[in-house]
């Protein structure tokens, strides 16, 4: 605790931080709403019964501002382990008069409460920062809805743009988070009584470091530190998309997915403090760069296109007196010196006041049947649509120019093109094509072999973009995955995929028929699959019913043996790292296919694990190792073939729902029914008559084998293969899985003195 100045902000704030993280980390500030400038003539004190923070004149520039007659000559100061700041009255072990806990700024630490007191009828708000260096309150808060039992994100704390759902207090989470099924690490709770109404968490092991914070995007995210990497990773984020939030971009700001900055302006606007945007805060917004004048007749207004969502339409004032047809919408704005845009929808006019715009998000295009076309006055000279303007000199000498550039331009396209031509080529390098040995199909094969990729031809959503079904012309079926550019698989991955996948052979990984390149288009090849994923079929209940016993059994043989190839039998080395039932495919005779190599890694010698800065996989098949610390290695995969398993055997997701109410995933109801000696409770009901006891048990034990919480305890691969096939005598009984329910342990507080407040000294038996 002490002094920070934020990022190149030439203001300083007293702030808590994490000490063992080695990126300053403020997760609470006392005096976000008045900076001071110098730190050396400020200071931190008790004073009668406050902590009070004063400046160079003594006076107070932030205080506790607690009103108690109690004697306050014993008041103490205690820094706790879990960075709440408790100060209190007499021992060190009374009740506390005033917590940083009950006055929470942007950060939601375990521990912590966010709720709503019935006595005082206050809540509490955690609110985001105004920018990256401006720790004031934002536009964007997070508070509980006592009465809904949810907790909601607000713009400039009126409008709600998101909600966690009402509490389930049976799965203990909320109907609308489902990141929160996967409570291996979290425990979630939430109390109502007579006196209050909050949601609080902790965490099974005190050693993880973890917060819940309300980002300057209005995003709120669930962070965990990486000690391996020294950066924080990511677990959630809600809403899970930049441009669901409410005025993301600010006024005459557009919010688009599709391109870095999510942000920009419309034509003849400009960001209103291009230093916030420069720091991701965009929620300023634009402003005009030439105001228009409405007293010069020359100069009159025009109006250029955007795109509202429908849910803003509310914002504007319909005009019931107007003929409703869009050209006297349109000529009435003009003439309206508070009209600010206008909307024509369903024979119905809206005239929008700057106040209505200051809160909507605009989008660059039509993107689906929820938006609606909005019209922007501006002047007639920042219209890029409108010509009247230009005189006849400037006419000539575009002609005259343009002629001789075009012919200039003309050279170099031809040029260009040529290049551009071989560039499709040319994304690998030679040595990577010349190593592949799988054909290169045009562009133009592609799309005739898909029907332009036709909504008819496709067959699924993958991670990393759509997949459809083509046609060559030799009559061969093929399956073609068109990478998306919002996936996040960009031509490292794709170079990674293509490489391995066309060094790899064997019978149950999937083939790679041939790939193709062109402008940003990244698209693979592959043998068509005529059964699809395992995905489909397993937690199908109607599909399921085909897909007896023996054959989930060879289906996991055959996933097992595909893994040894990979870890073991290739020339390559390889950790698949996304192993999951939806990433199996099964081909016209069922024999299970691994897919998806855009994430795995290649390890050197007889190195089997690494680390990385960034983890990326699917929550609930990610080893703990990986998913915490960014360490991976062929037990990882090994981990995520005993989820996959246990699912095969069950016909249940991993993060389904399951009757026991302490069992929070696949994971631990499978461990529950193995304690209880009940293993055969855990087949899917569609097996009944088809299944093999013996093996369906031996198969469970292989499973809780491979989920064991430390690497070294479970097999390898190889060792798995020879497992599925020894007598259930000789298998080693498993341990318990990662992501079980562990006690929390509590952390003893630390206490400050008077004197060493004064001094901004805190003394702690045990940071975090």
């Amino acid at each position: 605790m002490g002094f920070f100045k934020p990022g190149k902000s030439p203001n300083y704030y007293i702030g808590i931080w994490y000490k063992k993280v080695s990126l300053l980390t403020i997760v609470w500030v006392a005096n976000r709403e008045s900076p001071i400038s110098n730190k050396f003539s400020c200071k931190l004190k008790i004073r009668n019964g406050n902590l009070v923070l004063l400046n160079e004149s003594n006076t107070i520039v932030w205080s506790t501002n607690i009103m108690s007659s109690t004697a306050t000559s014993s008041a103490s100061l205690v820094l706790r382990d879990d960075g709440n700041l408790v100060l209190s009255y007499g021992s060190r072990s009374s009740q506390p008069i005033w917590q940083s806990f009950d006055h929470p700024t942007h950060t939601f630490l375990p521990g912590g409460k966010l709720g709503y007191n019935k006595r005082t009828n206050t809540s509490q708000v955690i609110t985001s920062w105004r920018s990256t260096e401006d720790p004031g309150q934002g536009l964007y808060s997070l508070q509980i809805d006592s009465i809904e039992k949810q907790y909601v994100l607000k713009w400039n704390k009126s409008v709600q743009y998101w909600t966690s759902g009402s509490w389930d207090g049976q799965k203990h989470i909320f109907t609308l988070v489902p990141e929160m099924r996967l409570n291996y690490i979290y425990n979630f709770s939430y109390v109502d009584n007579d006196n209050e109404s909050y949601f609080t968490y902790s965490l099974y092991n005190p050693e993880i470091i973890s917060r819940l914070v309300i980002d300057v995007s209005g995003q709120i995210k669930q962070l965990s530190w990486l000690d391996a990497s020294q950066q924080w990773n990511l677990f959630w984020s809600q809403p899970r998309q930049f441009c669901e939030v409410y005025a993301a971009c600010g006024t005459f700001g557009v919010c688009s997915e599709n391109r870095l900055p999510f942000c920009s302006c419309i034509n003849a606007f400009e960001p209103t403090s291009q230093h916030d945007w420069d720091l991701s805060s965009y929620s300023g917004g634009c402003m005009r760069k030439y105001n228009f004048s409405r007293n010069e007749k020359e100069e009159k207004p025009g109006f250029i296109l955007s795109y509202v969502p429908s849910r803003f339409l509310s914002s504007s004032e319909i005009k019931t007196l107007l003929p409703d047809d869009e050209s006297a919408c349109r000529s009435f704005c003009l003439l309206d010196c508070s009209c600010y845009a206008y909307t024509f929808v369903s024979k119905q006019c809206h005239h929008w006041k700057y106040e209505g715009l200051s809160n909507v998000s605009l989008m660059l295009s039509d993107s689906n049947s929820q938006t609606f076309a909005i019209n922007i006055k501006v002047s007639l000279s920042d219209n890029p649509t409108n010509t009247s303007k230009n005189n006849t000199k400037v006419l000539v000498a575009g002609i005259i120019s343009g002629f001789f550039s075009l012919v200039f331009l003309c050279s170099i396209g031809v040029i260009c093109y040529r290049r551009v031509k071989r560039q499709d080529h040319k994304m690998l390098s030679e040595e990577d094509r010349k190593d592949l040995g799988v054909p290169f199909f045009e562009f133009k094969r592609i799309l005739s072999a898909t029907d332009n990729f036709s909504l008819a031809n496709k067959l699924g959503q993958g991670g990393f973009g759509p997949v459809y079904k083509g046609m060559l012309p030799d009559g061969s079926e093929i399956a073609v995955k068109r990478l998306s550019s919002q996936s996040g698989q960009g031509l490292k991955e794709f170079k990674n995929e293509v490489v391995l996948i066309a060094k790899l052979q064997h019978r149950n990984l999937v083939r790679l028929s041939g790939y193709s390149m062109k402008d940003h288009e990244m698209i693979l090849l592959y043998e068509y699959m005529p059964n699809k994923s395992l995905d489909r079929i397993i937690f199908d209940r109607s599909l399921c019913m085909c897909l007896y016993w023996s054959l989930r059994f060879d289906i996991i043989m055959g996933i097992a043996r595909g893994l040894v190839y990979l870890h073991q039998d290739s020339r390559l080395r390889i950790i698949h790292r996304d192993l999951k039932a939806s990433n199996v495919l099964l081909d016209e005779d069922m024999n299970p296919k691994i897919s998806d190599f855009g994430l795995a890694k290649i390890v050197e010698g007889r190195d089997t694990e690494a680390s990385t800065t960034r983890v990326i996989g699917t929550y609930g098949y990610m080893a703990p190792e990986y998913a915490l610390d960014g360490l991976f290695s062929v037990k990882s995969d090994v981990f995520s073939f005993g989820v996959v398993v246990l699912e095969i055997i069950s016909g249940k997701r991993n993060t389904g729902y399951y009757q026991n109410q302490q069992a929070f995933s696949l994971i631990s109801y499978a461990w529950g029914l193995w304690k209880d000696k009940k293993p055969l409770d855990l087949l899917d009901p569609a097996l009944a008559e088809s299944c093999n006891s013996i093996e369906v048990i031996r198969c469970m034990i292989v499973g809780l084998l491979c989920i064991q919480e430390d690497p070294q305890d479970r097999p390898s691969m190889t060792d798995a293969v020879l497992m599925l096939g020894t007598d259930i005598e000789s298998l080693p009984d498993p341990k318990e899985p990662a992501f079980i329910s562990k006690k929390r342990i509590h952390s003893s507080p630390s206490y400050v003195t008077e004197s060493e407040i004064q001094q901004l000294t805190i003394t702690e038996e045990e940071g975090r």
